[in-house]
C-alpha cells in the first residue's frame, strides 16, 4: 500500500514537473515570438477588464476650457422608470442596472438629462472606459480627416498611406478605406491560440508595439468587401493612416477636433500599446465620463453639428450609421463602425458599441440618447438583449 502511495505521488510530481516545463516553455517562446512585455500582460496582466485603463500607458485628454452642460430634468425619473419598467425583462430598474454590473446610466432626450444613476461606488466624475466605443470615434475622425484633405476619399487603397504593406503582399492594394471601417477588409482574424501563434484577438489587445503588429502580422486571406468580419487589425490600421495623414498622433486630433469643441466637462485618455511605442489603442482604450460619452451621441444624432458648427460631415454621419448589408439574417446592423438596430418603423436606432456593455444609443425619432457603461454585460443575450431593451425604451417613451 505504502510503495502504491509512493508510486502515485511521483507519477503526480512528474506530471506537474512536466506540465511546469510546458508553461515555461510557452512563455519563453511567446517572449522570442513576440515580446516579453506582451507575454507579462497574457499571462499576468489579467487584461480585458473595465479597469485595463489603471494599468496601461496612456495620452491625455484636456478638458474644455468651455464646457457644454445639459440640463438637467429630474421630474422626468419617474416616466423614465416607469416607462423601462414596463418592460418585461425589468421589474425595478435600478435593481436591474445594478444587478447586471452597471457602472453608470444616462437617459437624454431633447437635450435634457432625465436619469442619471451610478453603481458599484461610481459618480459623475469616476472614469469609465470605452472598449470599441472607440471605433466610433476612430469612424469620425476619418470623415474629419477626409472633409479637412488630410486623406483624399474613403475609396482610397490604404496602400497609398502604408505602401509597405504592399511590398509584403500585392493584394493589400485591393483593401481600401472604407473596407477597414466596415469591417470587410479580408484580413485574417482567428482568435485561437495555436502552437506557434497566438490569437489575433488577444494579439491586437495586449500587444505592446501595435503599430508593429499591423504592419508584420496582417495577412489577406480573401477579397476585401465580401464578408463581415469583426477585426481588431482594421482599426490598427486606419490609426496608423490618421497619423500618417495628419502628422499628428490620433489623441491629438482627437482633442483639437472632437474633445475641445464639444465642451467636454473632464480629462480622459486613450490608452496606448506602451511608453516606448505610444502608439493608441485603436480597437479600444478611450477612458472618460459617462456625461462625455453621451456627447458623440448629442453629435450624432444633430448629424454632426455642433451649437452651429459642423464638426463632423452630415453626409459621413449618414453614411457611417446607416446599414452596409453585409450581416444577413441579424436583427443589429453595421455601419462604418457604428452598428444600429431596425428598430422604429421612420428610423433606424444606431450605437457605438463596447464589449462588456458599453453603450452610446441613440433614437433619432425620439431625439434620445442612452449612455451605460458596465464591468460586464450582464444579460445571456448581451449586446442583442441590451439593444432589444433600449429599443422597447425608445419605442414607448412619448
Amino acid at each position: 500500500m505504502r510503495k502504491n502511495l509512493k508510486l502515485t505521488f511521483r507519477i503526480v510530481l512528474g506530471a506537474v514537473g512536466v506540465l511546469l516545463v510546458l508553461f515555461v516553455l510557452e512563455i519563453g517562446f511567446i517572449s522570442l515570438r513576440y515580446s516579453p512585455g506582451y507575454m507579462q500582460r497574457e499571462f499576468f496582466g489579467h487584461m480585458a477588464t473595465a479597469y485595463d485603463y489603471r494599468i496601461l500607458p496612456e495620452r491625455k485628454l484636456t478638458a474644455s476650457s468651455n464646457p457644454f452642460v445639459f440640463a438637467a430634468d429630474g421630474s422626468k425619473e419617474t416616466l423614465v422608470r416607469d416607462t423601462f419598467q414596463s418592460d418585461p425583462t425589468i421589474r425595478n430598474l435600478d435593481s436591474f442596472l445594478a444587478a447586471t454590473g452597471t457602472q453608470a446610466f444616462l437617459v437624454i432626450q431633447n437635450d435634457v438629462l432625465i436619469y442619471e444613476r451610478y453603481f458599484k461606488g461610481y459618480q459623475r466624475d469616476s472614469i469609465v472606459t470605452s472598449f470599441s466605443v472607440a471605433k466610433s470615434f476612430d469612424s469620425a475622425l476619418i470623415g474629419i480627416a477626409i472633409e479637412e484633405g488630410y486623406i483624399k476619399s474613403a475609396d482610397d487603397p490604404i496602400t497609398d498611406y502604408i505602401p509597405e504593406l504592399a511590398k509584403r503582399d500585392p493584394r493589400f492594394k485591393d483593401i481600401h478605406i472604407r473596407h477597414l471601417l466596415m469591417m470587410s477588409s479580408g484580413l485574417r482574424y482567428d482568435e485561437r491560440d495555436t502552437l506557434l501563434r497566438r490569437g489575433d484577438g488577444s494579439l491586437t489587445y495586449s500587444f505592446d508595439d501595435l503599430r508593429h503588429l499591423a504592419l508584420t502580422e496582417t495577412g489577406v486571406v480573401e477579397a476585401p468587401g465580401l464578408n463581415f468580419v469583426y477585426n481588431n487589425y482594421n482599426p490598427l490600421l486606419l490609426g496608423l493612416i490618421l497619423e500618417r495623414a495628419t502628422g499628428r498622433a490620433v489623441t491629438t486630433y482627437l482633442q483639437e477636433k472632437i474633445w475641445t469643441p464639444l465642451g467636454m466637462e473632464f480629462d480622459g485618455s486613450w490608452s496606448l500599446d506602451s511608453e516606448k511605442s505610444g502608439f493608441e489603442k485603436m480597437e479600444s482604450g478611450i477612458n472618460a465620463r459617462a456625461i462625455d460619452f453621451a456627447k458623440l451621441g448629442r453629435l450624432y444624432l444633430n448629424n454632426g453639428s455642433w451649437t452651429g458648427q459642423q464638426i463632423v460631415p452630415a453626409a459621413w454621419v449618414a453614411e457611417t450609421t446607416r446599414d452596409n448589408g453585409l450581416i444577413q439574417g441579424d436583427p443589429l446592423y453595421y455601419g462604418l463602425m457604428w452598428w444600429g438596430k431596425k428598430c422604429l418603423p421612420d428610423s433606424h436606432d444606431f450605437f457605438a458599441l463596447g464589449n462588456l456593455g458599453q453603450f452610446v444609443y441613440v433614437s433619432s425619432a425620439k431625439n434620445l440618447i442612452i449612455v451605460r457603461n458596465g464591468e460586464r454585460y450582464g444579460l445571456k443575450g448581451e449586446i442583442a438583449e441590451w439593444a432589444d431593451i433600449f429599443c422597447r425604451f425608445a419605442t414607448s417613451l412619448p
